[in-house]
């Protein structure tokens, strides 16, 4: 019918009104005791109760409280950003100066030198409080002067956190690199021949790997208020890999076949090689901000890059639809031997998790019950493991549809596909969402 919702307004896509916070959390099974800290997920829930897009709602965080093997509480919280309570703000001034902080902050958290951070990749960071109380944007010190990304990635052998800012106008990308203790130390304006959405890049222990790909802005979309990015046949595809430390005179560009790659999931230095893992879709958006236009399905795809050479290798590591790829935290910008993502199938369908082995080269599927749908997966590696081990944790928000709530799943990586360890029953449910982290206490 004409007038039927889109799907982001429908079913466990659409927005909930309460901010609640539950200390009497229903627990079955047993919570690890080693799990002290907080898991926290962003996502889209328009306070209004409609949107033009999915990727358009206010952010609105959910998170669970974990210490001595109890749930000490549940909390959902707006990001209280300035278009939270006034969405006609303009972003841009009439001068086409752009305020950063008119923000939805919707798309992810983390945390990083002691801060809990809201994301969202057109705007400022904004920090939480650990009870997940919005504090305010945040410059860096005022120096911050573009977009910061969504997706920073935070190298476990150094601590830097190391994003980017993509824009509109030129400069259409730019490199960030944040100190373990928070300082932005390092902006590098890098060349792209046009304004190209780069939702996700990623890091090795020498590199940082930018994705050049076709799918570029709009401005009659973004003129109409929907969702301004659309596949171009004529942009290119190519992916730039510069030294962690080096300006855009040091980036060696690499063309590949054309794809988007909303995801990734790992990279690593191999040699004089850069080995990068992805989940990979052949295209995507002809018709402007569409979900549902493009070719093909989201599958695991590893690209290798002689930096001495220049050759460039393509290669399908598993062809079934997934996305929102992790590794764990010990092991980003490293050879990792797990991974974990979420099956995808028909929009909506949410199937179950795959757990990778890379040197086996076997794979798990952890299903969940009818009518269950799950989320993003984040591992959380048991204290004093192998930091390559499996030895930890799997958690994710579970929707289910017959009760209409939603539950923190815990389950022993190492035992994937055997039946949750803990099951954290939540008053309401957690729309389907984006991003979210382990913060751990410590």
């Amino acid at each position: 019918m004409a007038d039927e919702k889109p799907f982001h307004l429908q079913g466990n896509f659409a927005p909930i009104k309460e901010e609640l916070t539950e200390t009497n959390l229903i627990v079955e099974g047993t919570i690890p005791p080693e799990l002290s800290g907080l898991y926290v997920r962003n996502g889209s829930n328009p306070i209004s109760g409609v949107s033009e897009h999915w990727f358009l709602g206010n952010g609105m965080v959910h998170g669970v409280k974990l210490e001595g093997g109890k749930a000490a509480w549940y909390r959902n919280r707006y990001v209280k950003t300035p278009n939270l309570e006034n969405p006609e703000l303009p972003r841009i001034s009439e001068t086409g100066q752009i305020n950063y902080k008119i923000a939805s902050a919707n798309t992810h958290v983390l945390g990083h030198a002691g801060q809990i951070l809201a994301l969202e990749e057109g705007s400022q960071p904004y920090v939480l409080d650990s009870e997940l109380n919005t504090i305010g944007s945040s410059d860096f010190d005022g120096r911050l002067t573009t977009a910061f990304t969504a997706h920073p990635h935070t190298c476990p052998v150094t601590g830097e956190m190391l994003g980017f800012g993509y824009g509109q106008f030129p400069p259409y990308l730019t490199y960030h690199r944040v100190s373990p203790d928070g300082k932005l130390v390092q902006s590098e304006v890098i060349d792209v021949p046009g304004p190209t959405m780069m939702h996700d890049f990623m890091i090795t222990e020498k590199y940082a790997i930018f994705m050049d790909l076709p799918v570029i802005f709009n401005l009659e979309a973004a003129l109409a208020g929907t969702m301004p990015f659309q596949w171009s046949d004529d942009y290119g595809a190519r992916i730039g890999i510069m030294p962690r430390t080096g300006t855009n005179a040091d980036v060696k560009w690499f063309e590949v076949n054309p794809c988007y790659v909303f995801h990734a999931m790992n990279a690593h230095d191999d040699c004089n090689k850069v080995v990068y893992d992805a989940c990979r879709i052949s295209e995507v958006w002809r018709d402007a901000g569409d979900m549902g236009s493009g070719d093909g399905v989201q599958t695991l795809h590893r690209f290798s890059f002689d930096m001495e050479t220049g050759a460039v290798s393509e290669e399908t590591l598993d062809d079934r639809g997934m996305d929102f790829p992790r590794v764990a935290d010990a092991r980003v910008g490293l050879k990792n031997r797990y991974a974990y993502t979420l099956q995808l199938g028909e929009m909506g369908k949410f199937g179950g998790h795959f757990k990778f082995d890379f040197k086996t080269g076997q794979s798990e599927l952890h299903a969940y019950p009818e009518g269950c749908a799950p989320a993003e997966a984040v591992f959380v590696g048991a204290p004093g493991a192998d930091p390559d081990s499996d030895e930890g944790w799997v958690m994710n928000y579970v929707y289910d549809d017959g009760s209409g709530k939603s539950e923190l799943v815990i389950l022993d990586a190492q035992r994937f596909t055997a039946d949750p360890v803990a099951r954290v029953k939540l008053p309401q449910r957690v729309p389907f969402g984006f991003h979210g982290s382990w913060v751990a206490d410590s």
